[in-house]
C-alpha cells in the first residue's frame, strides 16, 4: 500500500493509491499522516479501500513530505562500508547516530537550497524508514519489525565543510533548509518483503554517482531500531535515515559538489523516484 500526501506546501491532502493506481483521499479516515494517525495502524485504511469509504479522487500534482511533522529524523552516519572507505572513515563499532529538525524535510520534487556561504553541498540516496509504533528499549533486533510503519526514499544533504571543518558534532552539516527530500510516498512495511534487497541509484545531471543495495548495510534495519531505542524513544512518525552507499562528492575529488541549475535523481526499488532542482538560498 503507499500513502502520499499531495499539494501545495502546508496544505497537503493524505491519500491511498487504489486499486486503480489513482489517488483518493484518506480525510474520511485520517485528517493528515501523522503520528498519531500511524500509531492506530494501517488497518482503517485498508477497511476503507474494501469499503469504498475513501474520498474524491486528488489528481497527482506536487508530492509532499509523505509523513507529516514528524517528532525527530533520527540519521545514520557511515552505515555502508564502501561510503566508509572511500571517505576515509573507520567501519564504525556502533552506529554513529545524528539528528535532522523535521523543518529540513520537503518533498521529492522540492527545490533544494545551497545555504549562503557553502560551497561542499553534497547528495545522499538513503533508505527512510517511518516509526508505527512506540520503540522504547526494545529487547532485541527481532522486535523492532512491529515498530515498523513502512519505507520511503530520502536524500540526506549535507554540506561537508559546515559537517566537517567547523567544529562541534555533525549537526551543523545537516540541518540546513531543504536538507531532507523525502518521498514521493510510503509504502507499507507489508509491501516491502525485504528492507536489505532494495537497490539505491542517485545521479547528478544524469550522471549516475551513487549504485548500492540495502544488503550492503553494516547495520540492518531491524538492528538500528533496537539499537536506537536503547538512547532514545523511537515514536510514531519519527523517521530514520538508514545510511547512504558510496558515490558521494566527499569521495569524489575528480566530481563537483552541487550547484545552483543542477539535477539530482534518486530511486529506490520499489519505492519511487525523486528529482531535485538544485537552487541558491
Amino acid at each position: 500500500m503507499k500513502l502520499a500526501r499531495i499539494g501545495a506546501a502546508g496544505c497537503e491532502v493524505p491519500v491511498v493509491q487504489d486499486g486503480d493506481g489513482g489517488w483518493r483521499s484518506l480525510r474520511p479516515v485520517t485528517e493528515d499522516i501523522d503520528g498519531a494517525f500511524l500509531s492506530r495502524g494501517l488497518a482503517d485504511v485498508r477497511a476503507a479501500l474494501t469499503d469504498g469509504r475513501l474520498g474524491d479522487v486528488i489528481e497527482p500534482g506536487r508530492f509532499g513530505p509523505p509523513v507529516a511533522r514528524p517528532g525527530k529524523i533520527v540519521c545514520i552516519g557511515l552505515n555502508y562500508r564502501d561510503h566508509a572507505a572511500e571517505t576515509r572513515a573507520e567501519i564504525p563499532a556502533e552506529p554513529v547516530v545524528f539528528l535532522k529538525t523535521a523543518q529540513t524535510m520537503v518533498g521529492a520534487q522540492d527545490t533544494v537550497l545551497i545555504p549562503r556561504r557553502s560551497t561542499r553541498t553534497d547528495w545522499e540516496v538513503e533508505l527512510a524508514v517511518v516509526v508505527g509504533a512506540e520503540a522504547r528499549y526494545l529487547d532485541c533486533p527481532a522486535d523492532s519489525a512491529r515498530c515498523i510503519a513502512g519505507y520511503a526514499i530520502s536524500n540526506d544533504v549535507s554540506e561537508r565543510e559546515f559537517q566537517k571543518d567547523r567544529g562541534g558534532t555533525w549537526d551543523k552539516g545537516k540541518n540546513c533548509d531543504t536538507f531532507n527530500p523525502m518521498g514521493p510516498w510510503l509504502v507499507s512495511a507489508d509491501a516491502v518483503p525485504d528492507p536489505q534487497a532494495l537497490r539505491l541509484r542517485l545521479s547528478v545531471n544524469g550522471e549516475r554517482r551513487q549504485d548500492g543495495t540495502t544488503s550492503d548495510m553494516i547495520f540492518a534495519v531491524d538492528h538500528l531500531i533496537w539499537y536506537v531505542s536503547q538512547f532514545m524513544v523511537l515514536e510514531p512518525g519519527d523517521v530514520i535515515n538508514t545510511g547512504t552507499p558510496a558515490g558521494v562528492a566527499m569521495g569524489m575529488p575528480d566530481r563537483p559538489y552541487l550547484r545552483a541549475g543542477d539535477v539530482v535523481e534518486l530511486e529506490i526499488d520499489g519505492l519511487g523516484r525523486q528529482r531535485q532542482q538544485i537552487g541558491q538560498a
